[in-house]
């Protein structure tokens, strides 16, 4: 190709005046050599031609070389200019603002022209503002989608400042201009592509019947088997018209294999198999309910076989009927409607017990905590706990920093015992002084490690030991040595209450000690009226035996006069929200030290409103908005809570919110309620 361009006109003429010139010169070089007596008059000779021919070219070509070279420039600007507006590539240039300064005839086409210069390139593409182009330097690149395509709009950041700078034109010593250059990559088959192979990935699923046993003696023992043949049945026809395979291996668990695609659609169907199940009737008295435990994305088969035995202990630990869904990244819940049956047997309790009692014996002293801002629940379970340790001889110390007034009055009851001594309730501070290998933690009353009383004791102690009757949610002490979560139990004052019958034979509780564990079974029943069964009775019984005054606690709960008024005032300015949902705020008054509690209490009042099937308290205090959730049956406020960033129970959760304020707080709430109800979520 090179060998057919040839130069010509001006530019061939003073590139062949070089060449002659050159040959002079070596002939003058020659002659110098030969005649070196001459060699003065031939190089001044040599030098008067070269001016001559380089002067009389400059005159006569200069003008036509620079037009030629002009020319040539503009024709291949305009060579660059035609392939780039004829580029099988979407381009766009926009200014420092977003709006458009050039495109080419596929971004047109693209766009079928809706965009022209001047307009705003946000304008058809939302997400292409131009903070988003450039959040992460000079080159960027997002994805988005239009009209059924998808692209990877690639973004490059060009710098004006030497251009001004260089300008003759232009006056912009210190301009920091630039222009942003994007391209479009068209990825619609190939992430049509890559979803496809990602839908045919494979998903581990494990499915628990929940109450198994108990469903089967509810029913005649003739008709047991054609109950667990109907059970089978159901789960197996679901799974198979999901395309997947379910294998029983024990008598009430099922090991499912499924695409993530089929999974996706269960997760449309919000896990209808929960409900499906349910429906199998044979004359049983309880309806079987099931938990299921779903492991996907992992790198590997065994990692996604690991998260299904995650997810499905977090069903369980959760009370049962509901679906866990866990990857890498999150995990998801649904169910969880039905209220957990309670278990009658004592057997775990009694492991349980025994358990505790070999990790005590085996350390020098017991470190207790509960969760912050500790209620009497915490207080009474951690009273029972340092009673054990006593009993085993060994050293106990309540972790309790700030005493709330509804605990001061249990505080002041135990500080009166006559073997109380100065360091069994200590700070945070004192705390971490005594943590070390001969210490065990025993957490109660709570299960997520940022709301406990003091977080830096679970890095501190190797020995943890967790006894909580909250739902597990997906933050949880991971490194327990003994984890005793049971969702039935109506308090944390009711498993230490069991505990205590089977740790040890010789153990004998005081009065004090009695009257607060009654104290926390009480409140957290709501004076035995919610979440209370055969085993809380039981338990009641036993402090009651063990010397637990009614009257003394009672005494000990009774309002002033301003916790009183601050309370009604609160149930008094209560809204309905859809029909069914009482919310109120609940306005600090001076003089009450724990306003959070007062809230609490007026949700519980405002359920003895006919049609109300929740309550909702808001509470500012400490920079922050408190909600108290509460319902009887009919909701579960626990996954209300959970999606406003806290937990709980089914029938008494909260939530603690910052930096907003109370108005935003209850448009949130609203907001939050409005969507599950709209989804059937609730």
């Amino acid at each position: 190709m090179k060998a057919k361009i040839k130069i010509k006109g001006a530019l061939r003429t003073y590139l062949y005046a070089i060449l002659y010139i050159t040959i002079l010169l070596a002939a003058v070089a020659i002659c110098v050599a030969v005649f070196p007596e001459y060699a003065g008059i031939l190089t001044g000779a040599a030098a008067l031609i070269t001016f001559v021919v380089f002067l009389i070219l400059y005159v006569t070509k200069s003008s036509v070389v620079i037009n030629d070279l002009v020319s040539f420039a503009t024709e291949y600007g305009q060579i660059q200019s035609k392939l780039l507006r004829e580029m099988e590539l979407p381009y766009v240039l926009l200014d420092d603002t977003g709006k458009i300064i050039w495109s080419n005839r596929e971004f047109d086409e693209l766009s079928h022209k809706k965009l022209g210069i001047n307009k705003s390139l946000s304008s058809v593409f939302s997400e292409l503002t131009i903070d988003k182009l450039l959040n992460e330097g000079e080159k960027n690149a997002i994805h988005v989608e239009y009209e059924g395509r998808e692209f990877n709009a690639k973004c490059r950041r060009i710098s004006l400042e030497g251009l001004a700078s260089h300008s003759e034109l232009l006056d912009a010593e210190d301009y920091g201009g630039f222009m942003v250059a994007v391209y479009f990559f068209d990825e619609t088959a190939l992430r049509i592509a890559l979803r496809e192979n990602d839908d045919q990935s494979l998903a581990v699923a494990l499915l628990y019947l929940d109450n198994y046993d108990e469903a089967l003696e509810s029913v005649e023992e003739v008709r047991r088997s054609l109950l667990t043949a109907l059970i089978d049945r159901k789960i197996n026809k679901y799974i198979s018209a999901l395309d997947g395979i379910s294998k029983k291996i024990e008598k009430d668990k099922f090991l499912i294999i499924l695409r993530k695609k089929s999974v996706k659609q269960l997760q449309e169907a919000k896990f209808d198999i929960l409900e499906e199940v349910k429906t199998v009737n044979i004359g049983n008295d309880m309806a079987v309910t099931i938990s299921m435990g779903v492991g996907l994305d992992g790198l590997t088969y065994s990692q996604n076989y690991e998260f299904a035995r995650t997810a499905i202990d977090l069903a369980l630990g959760r009370g049962g009927d509901q679906v866990v869904v866990k990857t890498a990244e999150q995990i998801t819940y649904y169910g969880g409607k039905s209220q957990q049956i309670e278990k009658n047997t004592r057997v775990k309790a009694r492991v349980k017990a025994h358990a505790l009692h070999e990790i005590i014996s085996s350390k020098e002293r017991v470190l207790i905590m509960g969760h912050r801002m500790g209620d009497v629940d915490s207080f009474g379970a951690s009273v029972g706990i340092a009673r054990i340790a006593k009993t085993l001889d060994r050293r106990a110390h309540i972790v309790l920093n700030d005493v709330t007034s509804s605990v001061q009055p249990m505080r002041d009851l135990y500080a009166g015992l006559d073997d109380f001594e100065e360091d069994m309730l200590v700070t945070s501070e004192q705390a971490v002084n005594l943590a070390g290998a001969g210490a065990v933690l025993v957490v109660v009353d709570v299960n997520k490690p940022s709301i406990t009383e003091c977080p830096e004791l679970l890095k501190m102690c190797k020995s943890i030991v967790v006894l909580d009757h909250h739902r597990q949610g997906t933050e949880t002490i991971e490194n327990a040595t003994l984890s005793y979560v049971e969702a039935y139990a109506s308090s944390a004052c009711e498993m230490v209450t069991e505990i205590l019958q089977y740790i040890s034979e010789g153990i004998k509780l005081k009065a004090e000690e009695a009257d607060c564990m009654y104290s926390g079974m009480m409140i957290d029943t709501n004076n035995f009226m919610t979440k209370t069964g055969v085993r809380t009775f039981e338990a009641a019984a036993y402090l009651r035996r063990a010397g637990a005054d009614v009257s003394r606690v009672r005494k000990l709960f009774r309002d002033d006069a301003e916790c009183y008024k601050m309370k009604a005032d609160t149930v008094s300015h209560a809204i309905i929200h859809r029909g069914s949902f009482a919310i109120s705020t609940c306005n600090p008054m001076p003089g009450v030290q724990s306003p959070t509690e007062i809230g609490a209490q007026a949700a519980n009042e405002m359920l003895n409103i006919k049609g109300i099937k929740g309550s909702f308290v808001l509470t500012p205090y400490q920079d922050k908005v408190f909600i108290s959730a509460r319902s009887i049956d009919e909701v579960n406020v626990q996954i209300i809570m959970e999606r406003m960033g806290g937990g709980g129970h089914m029938n008494m959760a909260g939530s603690q919110l910052e930096g907003v304020s109370v108005e935003e707080a209850i448009d949130q709430l609203k907001n939050t309620l409005d969507e599950m109800l709209d989804e059937g979520d609730i």
